[in-house]
């Protein structure tokens, strides 16, 4: 159903976009604005900059930006009403909408839908667990055997299914969720008949315990279960497949329970299973994640990333548990985060060891026993090795590999100082070890390359497809004229070539398609966007003196033809557009078709990169602004004459392809268009003379 107007302007106006991205990433204060590694690209320098004052945020490094509701559709990846209901519910503002019929639920945005149906599961499953005999006999008693109290149980929204073949299925279907939204959600399983039977549906949890699989924002997107009968033809654990919400190597458990904690301990505590990190968060140490039983990805290290530098791997302290731990070692490593590793005593897992001395003794633990992962590794390389000096001698290689993978040669150079001491050898031995293996992996990539590129190359054999083009209308002379203040008396119609259509999302494609026209067209569309209503003289703003200036002119780049309409549109009512306006426009109107180009480059034009460091003002040091009336006047002015020019010379160049082309004109055709021709070329050598241009003759 269609959100109504008011309340959607509600939930735009009550959305902080500092509140909601700092839900999925945690924000530094710089200047006025506030920065982080971005959410949607790898990166190890922040380039996601965040405006407090406008609302809005970009990355200077991928090219996503826009408002709160944006950022949402981004990272959520769902349509934008799916966002406004996020921030509604975020924000306590109830949504009045009638209850969806089965056919509006098809018509949704299969992601949006498949949230939906796993909502309804996990509810299901929690009224399963608190209102069933065989929930509370079976299910609850499980937890409190666990020693999990009810706002755990509330907290992590655990539930139990029955052991029955499709009691989810048949409740789902009664609410009008059809079967096959139910299987792709990974709820239900389908076995195919066999010759003269009929199709089986039946759920795919029965009789287990229920863990539901939270992304950042608290939306379940996947099950964990857990067996409690002795039964050798199934699994202990079964998780949910993989769907179109849910891939388990980006997902951590429990990161949503976590996030705020991990944001204000600045570490998290990396675990393995369900049952230890509920233990751990009902314990009072509520930074802490599990890998849910997968090796630890890159992608879940990024995860982590977005809220702290620091994570310690709790592990435990049996042979699977170093195991486990070294695997992920290189990786942390990899991603530039500082490590710390922690074995706890043999047959102790993080959940049964909390429960075994309390969370403050738990706590000391971790901090007296966790080692860096030099220590880490040079402990269990000299258990090892004892007076082998050939192992002492791989164990030392083994941790400069470690030592490679850190992106930071500051670090680099620190640590090996560190490893030195820890295996009393000279400090220049383990920087020529380090550097020897940079070299090979350099060498390595290089090969890498090398095969890519010739792949490449062998591709490249296939036609490529051109870049389609379009024309605007042709202009009439008249236009010219206007264009060209009293430069032009000429009443012949032109010609302009065609113009490149801009992609609309892609920054780096738009950087390749543009011609020194849309430069200049961008230009002024900054500058009517952030002073537009500045007085350049008295009663003569930026604005009025611009669109005199361009009267009748159409722009040829999209979206700032659009744009430039919009500006005259609204000036011609007696009112100057800002950039919020165009921000709004761009969020009512445009995010619903997935055109987001308006907005995109809105916040392109009004989000400097830099800021003025204040040092510079304490230290007296002032540098000229844009700001400055005359400064800003000057920049209107140069660019009216720019775009101005670049018109004559496309005009100049269009005659001169019907000049060569002259061969079947009558000598009095050929004779004008040479005519019109230097007509242009005198008002380009004028415009040149203004700009202070030097133009071959």
């Amino acid at each position: 159903m269609r959100i109504p107007e008011e309340t959607v302007e509600r939930i735009r106006q009550s959305a902080d976009i500092l509140e909601v991205i700092n839900d999925f990433v945690s924000l530094k204060k710089r200047g006025s604005n506030y920065i982080a590694c971005c959410p949607f690209h790898n990166e190890k320098t922040p380039s996601f900059n965040v405006n407090p004052v406008r609302q809005i945020y970009k990355c200077f490094g991928c090219g996503k930006a826009g408002d709160a509701v944006r950022f949402i559709m981004d990272i959520e990846n769902v349509g934008y009403g799916e966002a406004l209901r996020y921030l509604a519910k975020k924000y306590g503002i109830e949504i009045e909408e009638q209850e969806q019929t089965p056919e509006e639920l098809l018509r949704q945005n299969e992601r949006e839908s498949l949230l939906i149906v796993l909502n309804f599961a996990k509810t299901f499953f929690q009224e399963t667990l608190l209102n069933t005999d065989e929930g509370k006999s079976i299910g609850l008693s499980y937890f409190r055997e666990r020693g999990f109290t009810n706002p755990t149980i509330e907290a992590f929204e655990l539930g139990y299914t029955l052991d029955q073949w499709d009691a989810l299925l048949q409740e789902g279907l009664r609410r009008g969720y059809n079967r096959d939204l139910l299987e792709k959600a990974g709820l239900v399983l389908i076995k195919e008949a066999e010759a003269g039977g009929r199709q089986k549906v039946f759920d795919r949890f029965r009789g287990r315990v229920m863990f539901p699989i939270h992304n950042v924002s608290g939306r379940v997107i996947a099950f964990g279960a857990r067996i409690l009968k002795t039964d050798k033809s199934q699994p202990k654990y079964l998780n949910s497949p993989e769907t179109a919400v849910y891939h388990k190597s980006q997902v951590l458990y429990g990161i949503f329970q976590a996030k705020q904690a991990i944001r204000q301990e600045d570490v998290c505590y990396l675990t393995e299973g369900y049952t230890d990190v509920i233990s751990l968060h009902q314990a009072g140490i509520r930074n802490v994640v599990a890998s849910s039983g997968t090796s630890l990805t890159t992608e879940q290290i990024r995860l982590i990333a977005r809220f702290t530098p620091n994570v310690t791997i709790l592990y435990d302290g049996d042979a699977a548990g170093i195991k486990a731990a070294l695997r992920g070692l290189d990786m942390v490593l990899e991603e530039g985060l500082n490590l710390r590793l922690l074995l706890l005593p043999d047959g102790e897992d993080p959940d049964s060891y909390v429960h075994k001395v309390g969370a403050e003794a738990f706590k000391t633990y971790i901090r007296e026993h966790s080692q860096d992962f030099i220590d880490f590794k040079a402990r269990q390389w000299l258990t090892e090795a004892g007076d082998n000096p050939l192992k002492r001698a791989e164990g030392i290689s083994d941790v400069c590999v470690s030592i490679t993978k850190i992106p930071d040669p500051l670090k680099r150079q620190t640590l090996s100082q560190r490893v030195a001491q820890v295996f009393h050898v000279s400090e220049q031995t383990v920087i020529s070890e380090i550097n020897r293996l940079l070299r090979k992996q350099q060498d390595q990539r290089q090969k890498d390359s090398s095969r890519q590129q010739r792949s490449a190359d062998q591709s490249k054999q296939q036609p490529i497809t051109p870049v389609a083009t379009s024309a605007k209308n042709e202009p009439s002379l008249d236009d010219i004229n206007a264009l060209l203040d009293d430069f032009s008396e000429s009443t012949e119609e032109f010609h302009l070539p065609g113009v490149v259509t801009l992609p609309s999302k892609s920054n780096e494609l738009i950087k390749a398609a543009k011609t020194p026209l849309s430069y200049q067209e961008e230009e002024c569309i900054r500058l009517l966007m952030n002073y537009g209503a500045r007085e350049l003289e008295p009663g003569i703003t930026l604005c009025q003196y611009v669109l005199s200036e361009l009267h009748e002119i159409e722009f040829q780049t999209t979206p700032f033809d659009l744009m430039l309409t919009l500006f005259r549109e609204a000036y011609s009512r007696g009112d100057i557009l800002t950039a919020s306006d165009f921000l709004n426009r761009g969020a009512n109107e445009l995010e619903r078709s997935d055109n987001t180009e308006v907005q995109d480059q809105t916040i392109h034009l009004t989000t400097p990169r830099y800021e003025i460091s204040e040092g510079w003002l304490k230290h007296e040091i002032f540098v000229p602004s844009e700001e400055e009336i005359t400064i800003l006047a000057d920049a209107a002015y140069r660019n009216i004459l720019r775009i101005k020019k670049m018109l004559a010379e496309q005009r100049m160049a269009s005659l001169q392809q019907l000049l060569r082309e002259s061969g079947s004109k009558s000598p009095e055709e050929a004779d004008q268009l040479l005519a019109e021709f230097m007509h242009f070329k005198r008002i380009d050598i004028e415009i040149s003379s203004l700009l202070g241009t030097v133009i071959s003759g």
